[in-house]
């Protein structure tokens, strides 16, 4: 019998085909498998399906970071070109970042991305990133926009194009601060929110700004060993009361993508809902217990990944990999553009 413990039984055959390079053209076309963690039953819908598997009086938690264009191209002093991938924001214009090739910076000095934005670039610290101190004569947002690029997943084997400004952010996406979209929300439109919320789904917030933890691999054996980066996650007030009401009265909480999950999770003391805000390194996998999540929507996740790991400890083991298999045969897309699957 597989290990839920161990990392390779996490593994799975996935076709190279069955990983989405472009989203639908219509984000609610999306396929949706349906988990039923009670009868292990399994079923295949349509995402747009999504407000008839929903109860008046269900909690439906969004994460509604923002995705910046992360990826940024500069010049050294002796006009050598980098590529630089913010991660995370220190303080105003000061950036944790990881730098390609690496090797070639072998000390601090001045990076040039434009006429109008230039960086004074560190030493790399024990994990290999930098830290890049800003130095523009616009608003540094504004540049950011200009020159960055869309940060989108070493799986997606093209350049990000235009019309990615658009698709790989979700349509309720407003604060700034990811560098990988929270991909479970992107089947959403706002006339599916619009019935959802019509037909009486209670929309709640959270933000998770998703970081270096999403490109890191489990490297050890043993999951128990691995340790998340931490990621900063914020849960309003507003939001900690309608989610206790809701487990008071025996309402579901539904937690669109993983992200959510985890701070949801992050946030749970006794079975209550706290607000605030701090960063989180929470690794949920098999044996961990759930205080405030009873459904989750997600994409179909990397083998050996945290995230189908997550989705093992909400599902069981047997379940998920079930799953996945389950997808593969029926030639579901996967990853960040593909199909959508809700487990309750």
């Amino acid at each position: 019998m597989p290990d839920p413990l161990k990392k390779s039984s996490y593994f799975y055959e996935l076709p190279k085909s069955l990983i989405a390079q472009y989203p639908l053209r219509d984000r609610e076309q999306s396929r949706l498998m349906v988990l039923d963690r009670q009868s292990q039953y399994i079923s295949h819908l349509h995402f747009y399906d999504i407000v008839d598997l929903l109860h008046r009086g269900d909690v439906l938690v969004l994460n509604t970071t923002k995705v910046i264009p992360a990826r940024l191209f500069a010049r050294k002093e002796n006009g050598t070109e980098i590529e630089v991938f913010l991660l995370n924001e220190v303080s105003d214009k000061l950036w944790k970042c990881l730098v390609h090739p690496g090797k070639r910076i072998r000390k601090p000095q001045t990076l040039l991305f434009s006429d109008e934005l230039s960086g004074f670039i560190s030493d790399s610290d024990e994990d290999g990133l930098r830290e890049i101190s800003f130095d523009c004569k616009d608003d540094f947002q504004h540049l950011l926009n200009k020159l960055g690029h869309v940060p989108l997943p070493p799986y997606i084997d093209r350049n990000d194009e235009s019309a990615d400004h658009n698709t790989y952010q979700t349509v309720y996406a407003r604060d700034n601060g990811s560098v990988a979209a929270p991909t479970a929300g992107l089947h959403f439109t706002e006339e599916i929110l619009d019935k959802l919320k019509a037909k009486g789904v209670i929309q709640a917030e959270v933000v998770l700004h998703v970081g270096l933890g999403t490109f890191r691999p489990v490297k050890v054996g043993d999951i128990r060993h691995h340790k998340m980066h931490s990621e900063f996650c914020t849960i309003p007030q507003e939001t900690a009361q309608l989610v206790n009401q809701a487990k008071r009265e025996g309402r579901r909480v539904i937690a669109v993508g993983t992200t959510s999950v985890r701070s949801l999770e992050s946030f749970c003391k006794n079975g209550q809902l706290l607000s605030g805000s701090k960063w989180t390194d929470i690794f949920i996998y098999p044996g961990k217990e759930f205080g405030i999540v009873d459904a989750l929507l997600t994409n179909f996740h990397l083998p050996e990944s945290t995230l189908i790991m997550l989705v093992a400890a909400f599902a069981g083991y047997d379940l998920t990999l079930r799953a996945y298999e389950t997808a593969v045969r029926e030639q579901y897309r996967f990853f960040s553009y593909g199909d959508a699957m809700l487990i309750q």
